[in-house]
């Protein structure tokens, strides 16, 4: 496909180059012999930069071209063909064939163009551009011999991504439950958001995306959970607390009630109350009844206040 462009391509321009040729050679009839003029003038278009000769005095093309060290490879195109003769007014079309490497689509295209311009190097070459592709260098730049073009594939989606929203935690409470007993009356389902986006990517790369709208298309549905509060407490009694460090979570030391019992206790200064499973024996001193975990402490009193009034009673359920 691409060979038969070029060979398309350059019967064209040998088609254009004849008539002008004709033309030429028409318009100077008159002027036969003029070849061995030592004033002629004639033109030169060089792969698209055109400059004008004054007093050429040389008889053909190859001798013109050597004395202007103008340099003609393989495979350039140049008309009239260089044995030809030149008259005043001749005009001498060159067209130089330059390699090109194109990265397209993770390959590298070695070919050539007779074109001035990136666009005509990819015409050549069979390499078709999309609605938002473009190259490095821009397809009006214009290329050299051995020049390297890359094409970037841009492409251009709307991709919608979905996020879960958490639902909310509802807590009651019901006195007539035990206090150790906690229900889930409602199970919590998470929502969703569709988020909408304009993701650019080039090569494969994503290389920006752009939010264009967010929408929630499932409300969340909170969790509703029922804990218990009723306790059977047993017989109390008052005196001071303390707290230590020890297995830092819910829990005490007692002398009166048996390890693996719970404890109701309440600051008697601020009326604050915590549950506590007894799983030690203490504290010793006067006056001291219970000895709470640094985090059980925490929930009543400040650590700071070291000791403090207490009630304790005996949870029985």
């Amino acid at each position: 496909m691409v060979k038969t462009k070029k060979i398309i391509i350059f019967f064209l321009l040998l088609l254009l180059g004849f008539v002008f040729y004709k033309l030429v050679s028409f318009k100077n009839t008159s002027y036969s012999g003029d070849f061995k003029s030592k004033n002629k003038k004639i033109t030169i278009n060089d792969d698209g930069f055109e400059y004008r000769l004054n007093n050429v005095d040389q008889e053909t093309i190859d001798e013109l071209l050597g004395d202007k060290k103008i340099i003609i490879n393989n495979g350039d195109f140049i008309f009239p063909e260089r044995v030809k003769k030149i008259y005043s007014g001749s005009k001498i079309i060159i067209k130089k064939n330059k390699d090109v490497s194109i990265l397209a689509d993770g390959k590298t295209i070695k070919g050539n163009t007779f074109g001035n311009i990136v666009a005509m190097a990819l015409w050549d070459n069979d390499v078709k551009l999309g609605e938002d592709d473009f190259t490095i260098p821009a397809t009006s730049a214009p290329i050299k011999d051995d020049a390297k073009i890359e094409v970037v594939r841009v492409d251009i989606k709307e991709e919608i991504v979905k996020k879960d929203v958490d639902f909310e935690k509802q807590a009651t409470e019901d006195d007539k439950l035990g206090w150790r007993i906690k229900k889930v009356s409602q199970k919590g389902v998470k929502g969703i958001d569709e988020y909408k986006y304009k993701v650019v990517s080039h090569n494969g790369k994503e290389i920006s995306r752009k939010l264009l709208s967010k929408e929630r298309t499932k409300d969340p549905t909170p969790e509703i959970s029922v804990q218990g509060t009723y306790m059977k407490l047993g017989k109390g009694s008052s005196g001071q607390g303390t707290w230590y460090a020890w297995k830092g979570g819910m829990f005490a030391a007692s002398t009166t009630i048996p390890r693996g019992g719970y404890a109701k206790v309440t600051n008697t200064e601020n009326g604050k109350t915590v549950a506590v499973q007894i799983n030690d024996y203490g504290p010793q001193g006067k006056g001291r009844i219970i000895d709470l975990d640094k985090v059980a402490f925490e929930k009543i009193a400040s650590l700071g206040a070291g000791v403090i009034g207490v009630k304790v009673e005996q949870i029985l359920n």
